[in-house]
């Protein structure tokens, strides 16, 4: 991650913005970061909507050691290696009090002998197991149960996201209008990852081409060039839609098929694209597949209605 990326992370929970059912004053989190008294916990969502970062600012305000592991990426075979090293990275730091915070993200990608390996240290309480995944669902039933806090992320409403691109524009030290802020938030998909992406983006045309002010004019102009929709669809949700619609008929058709189609993982296409595109009513989930909705035909100017049948976004 690059360093303009790590400033604009927050660092305490006063900096921290949204999840109140999670961080708000009197909720569960909270108490137990205040209290110094932390359980092993879990927390699922969406990519980008802050699990890292809670991790993160769990660890520096317990003063705890703080071991980061992905799953994803990491290749590791054998996950009491991981432990090993977290212990003797927190043995070598003796005047930090209480056990390390063992942080793994995408820790559903462990295999059920790897999630199991967990088990004994989580109990005995040799550190603190915080895990992030977008699929909670793929987690072994022993090791969902050790986990005393179990915290579902949700999408962030644009009003939300409006005040984390103001405060990252603020620490951006870059001019932006009120109107401009909303626009980029309302075409963030829920997701502070996106709408800081998307502010560095509008940055770049605005020095280039607006003397360095974010307008709503510019910010306007530089979403429309990196084909961020009225809706914050990108290339890849308008191409999934396409498909759908186009080669499938709008659908039911199997995530392996539309993932071959599309040219991408259907992994991918289940943790990062579909989640977004079933809550803002694009696309559905069917016993025999995935479903385009009359939202989707609108949305990409084609026919919703199948022979004498009214769509039912009208009904």
């Amino acid at each position: 991650m690059s360093p303009l990326a790590e400033r604009m992370r927050p660092v305490t929970l006063d900096d921290y913005i949204g999840q109140e059912h999670l961080v708000g004053q009197g909720a569960i989190l909270r108490k137990s970061i205040e209290t110094g008294v932390l359980p092993s916990l879990i927390f699922w969502g969406p990519p980008g909507v802050g699990k890292t970062t809670l991790a993160g600012i769990i660890a520096k305000q317990l003063r705890r050691p703080f071991y980061v592991l992905s799953a994803i990426s990491s290749g590791v075979k054998d996950v009491r290696d991981v432990i090993d090293r977290a212990q003797k990275y927190a043995g070598e730091l003796k005047e930090v009090p209480g056990n390390p915070i063992l942080f793994i993200d995408e820790i559903h990608r462990f295999s059920k002998s790897q999630q199991d390996a967990l088990l004994p240290y989580v109990e005995e309480g040799v550190l603190t197991l915080v895990g992030a995944t977008t699929r909670s669902g793929l987690l072994t039933a022993p090791l969902l149960s050790r986990f005393a806090i179990k915290s579902r992320l949700e999408y962030y409403p644009a009003s939300t996201l409006k005040k984390i691109v103001l405060r990252a524009a603020a620490i951006l030290q870059v001019p932006i209008s009120e109107d401009a802020a909303g626009e980029i938030a309302r075409r963030s998909r829920g997701t502070p990852r996106i709408a800081n992406g998307l502010l560095r983006r509008v940055r770049d045309f605005a020095q280039v081409l607006n003397d360095g002010n974010i307008d709503i004019g510019i910010t306007q102009h530089a979403l429309k060039a990196l084909n961020v929709d009225e809706h914050g669809l990108d290339d890849m949700d308008n191409r999934i839609l396409s498909t759908i619609i186009e080669k499938f008929k709008g659908g039911p058709v199997g995530i392996t098929t539309i993932a071959t189609a599309v040219g991408e993982e259907a992994g991918t296409l289940e943790e990062v694209y579909e989640p977004f595109l079933i809550q803002e009513g694009f696309i559905k989930r069917t016993p025999r597949g995935r479903e385009a909705t009359d939202k989707a035909y609108i949305h990409l100017g084609k026919n919703p209605f199948q022979g004498n049948e009214k769509p039912t976004l009208f009904d």
